[in-house]
């Protein structure tokens, strides 16, 4: 009991420390570091829809895995300090408020792709010191690598697990000679996930595994209703992951 309160006052510390000696972090409210060109696309609620009638192997998630991992230079480690930002895993562990005895045994026997949520109302957000973490204007939640601390209070506070954290050196995991240079790896001791591929977006092109995806995911504006996001939510059954939580994830599943 004594190491654990010890262990959070000290974390607790580490926070405060990050709040004095960037206060003009705080007052910038998050600006976006990635800068649109002629060619990029907006919206004012970027969403997400997978099908899991098309996408429900543990193979064909880990491909779209593989081209997302490798564009946002992921490191591959293996174990509890693995760094995912697009994983598989089975309906009970997905849909953890959604169990039925009764549905389709094909759907329990499938896998599903999971990723940051970004969330109407980020949890992750609201935690954080120092706002290495922020919401977007188009709904989009990202991360300020720069400004991360590490003090970890996003990932205690995210209910999907979709953050990892950086124990070590990412490079030292990453084939240097196949680097994406358009896209800045981290450093040890932040924060990362998945970013809807906002780096792709200013430049008019959608997220990596929703181009990879054959149809399987689809990727627009929710606020759009001639949108092909609000289309598939009009004509097909979706869920979300924990409604209970409260933050109003922006992936829908098609069931």
């Amino acid at each position: 009991m004594k190491n654990n309160r010890r262990a959070f006052i000290k974390l607790a510390g580490i926070a405060a420390a990050g709040l004095a000696i960037a206060p003009k972090v705080m007052a910038s409210g998050g600006a976006s570091p990635v800068k649109k060109n002629a060619h990029g696309i907006d919206a004012k609620h970027w969403a997400m829809v997978i099908d899991t009638a098309k996408l429900n192997t543990e193979g064909a998630i880990e491909k779209l895995a593989g081209i997302c991992h490798s564009i946002h230079n992921v490191p591959s480690i293996e174990g509890k300090q693995e760094i995912k930002w697009l994983w598989s895993d089975e309906y009970k562990h997905t849909f953890t408020e959604q169990e039925n005895p009764y549905l389709s045994e094909d759907v329990h026997e499938r896998s599903f792709a999971l990723l940051c949520n970004h969330c109407e109302h980020p949890s992750c957000v609201r935690v954080c010191p120092t706002k290495a973490t922020y919401k977007r204007p188009d709904g989009i939640v990202a991360m300020d690598y720069h400004r991360c601390i590490g003090c970890r209070y996003c990932m205690a506070a995210c209910p999907y697990g979709s953050r990892s954290f950086n124990w070590g050196e990412p490079r030292k995991n990453l084939d240097l000679t196949k680097l994406n240079v358009e896209f800045p790896t981290r450093m040890r001791g932040v924060v990362e996930k998945c970013n809807f591929c906002v780096e792709r977006l200013a430049e008019g092109k959608l997220p990596a595994c929703a181009e990879a995806s054959d149809g399987a995911i689809i990727f627009g504006d929710l606020t759009d209703p001639e949108s092909d996001v609000r289309k598939a939510l009009r004509e097909r059954f979706t869920i979300r992951r924990k409604p209970t939580a409260g933050t109003e994830p922006s992936v829908y599943y098609i069931i």
